[in-house]
């Protein structure tokens, strides 16, 4: 890679990793196969993540004198970034790849400009999605709703059967 392609590769990273509200850097050991990192970064999308490998030193300088800075300390050896908006569908997948393949290691990361350990990806990693929430609480809508109608109608059935009794 030309110098010129490196610049514009570490400023389009650097912007990527600066919006997004999570980062997590990963180890990720020799014998991870080609099919298997291409399988991560097919889940990771799919959660609307992202997963790059890229050279340490690069990604030094894309992240350098940012709130990123936490990250540097993950930065030796065979390491990988992902990134996203949606913290809870990236440490899904992240943690569900790590656990069903060893040779990939979550080290930490930074979430919305605070450093995170490994902890609390695992934590993310357990909370229900965005799309579990919704269907939570459109069903605690519709049961309360469905008592408010039981509770208005109940006093017009028992007058009902109270008028049925009599006759």
């Amino acid at each position: 890679m030309k110098r010129q392609e490196k610049e514009a590769f570490v400023s389009h990273m650097r912007e990527e990793l600066l919006s997004s509200s999570i980062v997590v850097a990963v180890d990720r050991t020799a014998g991870i196969t080609v099919d298997e990192i291409t399988r991560l970064r097919r889940d990771m999308r799919s959660a609307d993540a992202n997963f790059k490998v890229l050279k340490n030193t690069l990604a030094r300088i894309a992240i350098k004198d940012s709130t990123l800075d936490p990250i540097n300390e993950y930065l030796e050896g065979p390491t990988g970034l992902a990134y996203s908006n949606n913290p809870i569908g990236l440490a899904k997948e992240l943690y569900k790849f790590a656990k069903e393949n060893e040779k990939l290691k979550i080290l930490g990361g930074v979430m919305d400009g605070k450093a995170i350990s490994f902890n609390v990806i695992k934590e993310l990693a357990s909370l229900p999605s965005l799309d579990e929430l919704h269907a939570k609480i459109i069903g605690l809508l519709t049961a309360a709703a469905s008592k408010i109608i039981g509770t208005v109608s109940e006093p017009a059935r028992r007058l009902a059967v109270i008028f049925a009794s009599r006759n």
